[in-house]
């Protein structure tokens, strides 16, 4: 009896030892995901269009080819997404590579860039016709309803520096996103922040059918990259080939979006239900030009070192940061940038 007991006892063990090692083997890991390496990803803002090519990436396998397991979650801005990857709840993110550097600038967060999605800025004051906004002369006075802390807010004294206009004579009214179209189109503000992708979405929210003044930031400044895959440093410093293999799975599915927008913007209303895919195909293919500009020969998701420089600079000149606060090295790390 004894020794029956013992025998239960001891499968016992080895039973539970068994399931401990298939459920824990390691934090990365699980049962059923055929040992894919679980990575959290955040959108820039919400799900639009414009986020597409992550769920293209899921969609087409290439997370999956990759090693990963990949859980997409909407982020809300680049200053948000840059301290949920600081703090660890999200692995990899994108942001407004600008809006990233004035940060960094100014708090010193565990934070890298590891290469770009547009190769020019959509930051935009967006405003619709009739509303008293034609160029950025007329922005004085006016009022833009936005988030605080969004890339247009945290880059708008850069852009009236260029346009030479006072960036206080300008009064920024906060507001959620979602609110943003229907107080533009009722005129409670004049301009909103906005991507310049949101084109199409502003204009659908108009029951006047109005068409929309966009106020793009690339215009005047034209070495501002758009948005950047972000990570924390030690991911980036520590485990640099999960990096590559990650960006490079992400920069696939952004390629087969600019291809095919509107099949881009199917797969995201696969996983977005409430996409409107008429909307989602006209952001996609505004953004195109973003991605690869004609003038435009390196590869998807390339770094200059003299750009960000020039960024830096920029940034400098026009007070947005203290001269001497980053170095490129502390805002990209170029090793980890995509190569021609």
């Amino acid at each position: 009896m004894r020794l029956r007991r013992s025998v239960i006892a001891l499968m016992a063990v080895l039973g539970l030892a068994a399931v401990s090692a298939c459920n824990g083997g390691s934090k990365d890991k699980s049962a059923d995901d055929g040992g894919l390496q679980k990575v959290s990803y955040l959108t820039s803002f919400n799900t639009f269009g414009r986020e597409a090519y992550a769920y293209v990436a899921l969609e087409k396998g290439y997370f999956k080819d990759a090693g990963f397991d990949v859980k997409i979650s909407p982020g809300t801005g680049t200053v948000d997404v840059m301290k949920l990857v600081a703090g660890g709840q999200a692995d990899y993110g994108i942001g407004d590579f600008t809006a990233t550097a004035i940060t960094l600038g100014k708090q010193k967060l565990p934070v890298t860039t590891v290469g770009m999605i547009h190769q020019k800025s959509l930051a935009a004051i967006m405003s619709l016709e009739g509303l008293g906004i034609k160029g950025p002369q007329d922005l004085p006075g006016k009022t833009i309803g936005d988030q605080p802390g969004s890339t247009n807010t945290v880059m708008f004294p850069v852009y009236a520096n260029a346009v030479h206009i006072d960036p206080k004579s300008v009064t920024f009214l906060p507001s959620p996103p979602p609110a943003l179209p229907n107080l533009l189109a009722a005129g409670k503000v004049q301009g909103i922040g906005q991507f310049v992708v949101g084109q199409p979405l502003i204009e659908k929210a108009d029951p006047k059918h109005r068409k929309a003044v966009t106020l793009p930031y690339g215009d005047v400044l034209p070495d501002l990259y758009g948005n950047a895959i972000i990570t924390r440093t030690d991911l980036a410093k520590d485990h640099p080939d999960q990096v590559k293999k990650f960006t490079a799975a992400l920069l696939k599915g952004l390629q087969d979006t600019i291809d095919d927008p509107a099949g881009a913007a199917e797969t995201l209303k696969k996983y977005v239900p409430t996409t409107d895919v008429a909307v989602a195909t006209a952001e996609l293919n505004i953004m195109k030009d973003y991605v690869k500009p004609k003038s435009f020969n390196g590869p998807l998701g390339d770094v200059s070192v003299e750009r960000v420089q020039k960024i830096i600079a920029l940034l400098e000149q026009s007070k947005a940061i203290t001269p001497g606060a980053i170095k490129p090295e502390d805002v990209v790390t170029m090793s980890l940038a995509p190569k021609s």
